[in-house]
């Protein structure tokens, strides 16, 4: 199915494009039926506005159509039952209509939606006996249907997303500290290594964020995928532990820009090969955290456990090195590298 979905859409036949379709079709149906309208046309238009990419945008596109189509028959009646229709009328209408909503905080969308079905209402159909609450009952139908056909329709399961922005959050961090580690003693004083490095580390974690509220939204209202729920638990687990990763990998490129402007590579710390081994032993763990989150877990745990065992060996090596530095200002920013890279493995073995 999915495959054939990536074929459709090539030529501009999304999945949202028919849902919305056939909402709107579905929709004319069911109030031509049971309200005996003859031109329902209130209904398709509330289901083309309502069907989203997630059953809870349908839900939240539906409550503000609902609220903005009562909001401006209201409006549209007071006004009609003083005004016939004209360019003093639809003023009044829009100003007045959109002014209350905005006075009351209502969301932009809604404010819109109001402007629109008094206007409507206004122009259409206020002289009609029952015109008005017709309409109310139009766009309900349309509201429901769209969102029925969003949640019934193949769902949307936005979780593969958020799997695929894990592992690459995982190697982008890898790859981003085994960076930093070459960079030991090969940047000029003053400079900031890693700019590029860390901006691309930063991307890479709003991207995983995104995808993750994206699937959690994408479950809400959604009966059809409760039962990843606890999966979307997990993952959430691993992206929220990622995001600390990267704030300490972000912290050790500050540290490393400390130890290169105070010249400490070219006089207390000129042997860097342990810590450099240090953090492309605590980089590698990084990859391998991120995949156990994903995959299950026996397949990556076992050499997860491993790595992290060697890398905090590796760590302990340099915390014996300190001892034969005497510069406070080098005990002091060598030790906040190290307390990144433990908090790093702490992350990563939780």
């Amino acid at each position: 199915m999915p495959k054939t979905l990536d074929i459709f859409a090539r030529f501009g036949l999304t999945l949202q494009i028919v849902k919305t379709a056939l909402a709107a079709a579905i929709s004319w149906s069911v109030a031509t039926t049971f309200l005996g309208a003859e031109f329902p046309y209130f209904a398709p238009l509330a289901s083309i506005l309502t069907v989203q990419v997630t059953v809870a945008d349908s839900v939240e596109k539906a409550t503000q159509r609902i609220i903005g189509i009562i909001g401006g028959v209201a409006v549209s009646l007071l006004i009609g039952h003083w005004f016939s229709i004209s360019s003093l009328s639809i003023f009044l209408v829009i100003i007045i209509g959109m002014g209350i909503s905005k006075a009351l905080r209502m969301n932009p969308q809604i404010i819109s939606q109001v402007a629109v079905s008094s206007f409507l209402v206004l122009a259409f159909g206020f002289q009609e006996d029952g015109y008005a609450l017709e309409r109310v009952v139009e766009t309900l139908m349309g509201s429901v249907v769209a969102v029925l056909i969003n949640a019934l329709i193949i769902p949307q399961n936005a979780i593969p997303e958020v799997e695929q922005s894990i592992i690459a959050l995982g190697e982008q961090s890898t790859k981003t500290l085994q960076f930093l580690a070459t960079q030991l003693k090969q940047t000029e004083k003053g400079q900031l290594v890693g700019r590029q490095e860390t901006d691309a580390l930063i991307a890479a974690t709003e991207k995983s964020v995104k995808a993750l509220q994206l699937a959690e939204q994408s479950l809400r209202y959604n009966p059809f995928l409760t039962h990843k729920r606890t999966r979307l638990s997990r993952l959430s687990i691993g992206v929220k532990r990622l995001e600390h990763i990267t704030t300490q990998i972000r912290g050790i490129r500050r540290g490393i820009a400390d130890l290169n402007s105070g010249h400490i590579f070219e006089t207390d710390l000129q042997d860097t090969q342990a810590l450099q081994e240090a953090m492309e032993a605590t980089a590698a763990c990084i990859t391998l955290f991120s995949r156990t989150m994903v995959e299950p877990p026996e397949l990556y745990r076992p050499a997860l456990l491993a790595s992290i065992q060697e890398a905090m060996q590796l760590q302990n090596q340099c915390l014996d090195a300190l001892r034969s530095i005497k510069s406070n200002r080098t005990l002091r920013d060598i030790g906040s590298i190290l307390t990144d890279l433990n908090r790093i493995l702490a992350e990563a073995a939780r």
